[in-house]
């Protein structure tokens, strides 16, 4: 039994102290290994309170599934705190299956008739990053241009995030596409 109400899906190497690590697919040794295409997941009904998915559901078979899972595993009100690459960039890793856009919490709105997927989910936050996960670029980029990429980074990030609707739909590709697109959801039940 776990003791931890705070799970990090798809840890790989980032394994988060005071979450419940799991993985499968990795060269560290996270507290659960599991395959995360395999429903379900080996863990209780309503326990996590926060559930952390760091650019992991692109590399899934079906994400709606995945998100149907979260939420029966999360209490009511809990927060799903998911990152995963813009479409406009989505496909920059042999292994992505897919890239995300502002339309991905639609489908989890009851209100969206074409195509509810009966997960209720209250989007709270939406964000475009352009230049993201700097702790990964540190150990390929020489400084210097990891610390030119992040100052541009805010730059482009706060007009961006003005309408990340907009932005999504008429000028990511003006600025060659953005890196990752995050969502944060409350679980309604």
């Amino acid at each position: 039994m776990q003791t931890s109400h705070k799970l990090n899906l798809g840890s790989g190497q980032f394994l988060k102290e005071g979450f419940v690590n799991v993985d499968y697919f990795s060269n560290s040794t996270p507290d659960v290994s599991h395959d995360l295409n395999q429903i379900p997941y080996p863990f209780e009904d309503d326990y996590f309170e926060l559930v952390e998915a760091d650019h992991v559901l692109e590399h899934l078979t079906d994400p709606f599934k995945v998100m149907g899972e979260l939420r029966r595993i999360c209490s009511s009100g809990a927060t799903i705190h998911i990152r995963v690459p813009h479409f406009s960039r989505g496909f920059t890793h042999a292994d992505h299956k897919r890239g995300f856009d502002v339309t991905f919490p639609y489908y989890f709105n009851p209100n969206f008739l074409p195509g509810y997927q009966r997960i209720p989910l209250e989007l709270v936050k939406m964000r475009l990053t352009w230049f993201a996960q700097p702790y990964m670029k540190k150990s390929v980029l020489p400084t210097p241009l990891v610390y030119l990429g992040q100052v541009i980074g805010i730059i482009i990030d706060f007009f961006a995030n003005l309408s990340p609707w907009l932005c999504s739909r008429l000028w990511c590709y003006w600025v060659g596409g953005f890196e990752e697109i995050e969502f944060v959801f409350r679980v309604k039940k």
